[in-house]
């Protein structure tokens, strides 16, 4: 089984929670309490999704995180391209390319191209599905 790395799933969680709390700055101790990660990890993720416009940050008392970005439009491939963009391909412990084992020498150049073409199709995915919908969809749940 094929696991992406929680950076993905931490920002989408960390950007839904924002998007709960429209025009209201929240710290990286209480996105850290709801996402249940400790602040430093939020405060790198954020960093990210700062550098790459999905939120705007203000220092000091009162300051925090607020979206800088309109959930309606903003998709989940644009959060998995700012975070975790090429994790869905495993790293390959291959033999030798050297050698003569048709199969040894070309293994990770063909799993390297599925695994390319895997994520195409999960970015396609992903790009159906925006923060809102997301919210939207918690708000259903029981």
């Amino acid at each position: 089984m094929i696991t992406l790395n929680s950076d993905f799933t931490i920002a989408v969680h960390s950007l839904v929670y924002l998007a709960y709390l429209p025009d209201h700055m929240a710290s990286s101790d209480s996105i850290a309490v709801n996402v249940c990660t400790n602040p430093a990890r939020i405060r790198k993720i954020m960093s990210c999704l700062r550098k790459n416009g999905l939120v705007k940050t203000k220092e000091g008392i009162g300051g925090g995180y607020i979206l800088d970005c309109n959930p309606q439009e903003t998709t989940l491939a644009d959060i998995y391209r700012t975070v975790s963009h090429g994790t869905l391909k495993p790293n390959w412990c291959t033999g030798d390319p050297e050698q003569n084992c048709v199969v040894s020498s070309n293994t990770q150049v063909v799993m390297d191209e599925i695994f390319t073409e895997a994520e195409l199709y999960f970015e396609k995915y992903l790009e159906k599905i925006t923060i809102s919908s997301v919210l939207e969809k918690i708000k259903l749940c029981p």
